[in-house]
Order: C-alpha cells, then sequence, then structure tokens
C-alpha cells in the first residue's frame, strides 16, 4: 500500500470527533492535565508531560491540513487548549472567517507573520512556555546557574513579545466584534422599519 493510499484512508471518516488532528487534541488535553497531578512533587514529570501536550500544539494543525480533516470542531478545540486565543478565534468565526489564523495583508503585519510563519509561531509559542516552565523548574534548585538565569532572560523577552501579541488579538477581536454587532443592529433596525 502506497503513503497516498495510507493517508487517504486515515483521513476517511464522517465523524469529525475521530479526526486525526482532534485526537491529538484531546491527547494534549490529557497531558496537561497529567503534568498539574504531578505539579507538585515530581517537576521532570510535570515538565515532560506538559512540553509534550506544547509540542503537541504544533502538530495537530499541519495534521489537520496533511490529512484535510480542518474542522470547526477542531478550530474551536484548539483555541480552548489555548485558551488566549478564545477572543480572536470567536471574533474571526463571528465574521466569516474559516480560521483565527486567516488575516489580511491590512491586518496588524506582526500578526499576520505570527500566523503565517510556522517558524515564528513556533519560537513564540515555544519561548513562552519556555519562561513558564523555567520559572516552575527555578523553584526546585537553591542556586541555579547562570545558564538558567540566561533561559529565564531569553524566553522572558519572547514571554513578553507573546503576551504584547495577545493583547493586539484583544484589541482587534474587540473591533471585529463591535463592528459585526453595529452591522447586526443597523440591519435589525431596517428590518423593523419596513
Amino acid at each position: 500500500m502506497s503513503n497516498i493510499q495510507k493517508r487517504s484512508k486515515l483521513k476517511y471518516t464522517d465523524n469529525v470527533f475521530l479526526f486525526i488532528p482532534n485526537i491529538i487534541g484531546y491527547a494534549r488535553i490529557v497531558l496537561a492535565s497529567l503534568s498539574l497531578y504531578y505539579m507538585k512533587w515530581h517537576p521532570k514529570v510535570c515538565v515532560t508531560l506538559y512540553g509534550i501536550s506544547c509540542l503537541l500544539d504544533a502538530v495537530d494543525g499541519n495534521a489537520a491540513r496533511y490529512f484535510d480533516q480542518c474542522s470547526k470542531f477542531g478550530a474551536v478545540l484548539d483555541m480552548v487548549t489555548d485558551s488566549s486565543h478564545y477572543m480572536h478565534m470567536y471574533s474571526s468565526m463571528t465574521a466569516g472567517s474559516t480560521s483565527h489564523k486567516k488575516l489580511s495583508e491590512s491586518d496588524y503585519k506582526f500578526l499576520h507573520l505570527y500566523y503565517n510563519s510556522s517558524t515564528v509561531l513556533f519560537i513564540m509559542c515555544a519561548g513562552n512556555e519556555l519562561f513558564f516552565v523555567t520559572l516552575y523548574f527555578l523553584q526546585f534548585l537553591d542556586e541555579p546557574s547562570a545558564a538558567w538565569n540566561i533561559l529565564l532572560g531569553v524566553s522572558g523577552i519572547i514571554c513578553f513579545a507573546k503576551q504584547f501579541i495577545n493583547v493586539v488579538q484583544i484589541v482587534n477581536a474587540s473591533k471585529v466584534l463591535a463592528n459585526v454587532d453595529k452591522e447586526e443592529r443597523k440591519a435589525l433596525s431596517a428590518s423593523k422599519e419596513k
């Protein structure tokens, strides 16, 4: 059986809940939950589980495109596991976009770069998570080395940039939702006048 035949066989299902990227999403939730369970007393297991969950975030979208299994449910599942994207994703869907990652060139340039460069997106997301993981690990070290402080500083800068992007997403999403509300109220007012 060729790779194309295997891929076709894997991607064929009518049940959106069983799409491969959605199964990856479920695994992310389970791994993140397990990492919380181990957080208090086993930092290596906690960080390993959490790290795998974060790395799978880079895989689910690629799997959706590779197996042609993009879905609204999958987009929401991805958004739920990445809660900071909720308002941005909701406003995109409300405005009729098929994905919160589809931005025009006229939208904020760095948001466009963030969503259209898989390298930039990965560095920003990984750096953000690495900052919090480093903070977590530092509580278990009596005397952290200079390498830990450098890691904290570099990942801290990336985390700050990621939080800035989150604020831009919220502002942009707020404007989109306000426009949608304005248009819906305008249409409702026009229909009442008839």
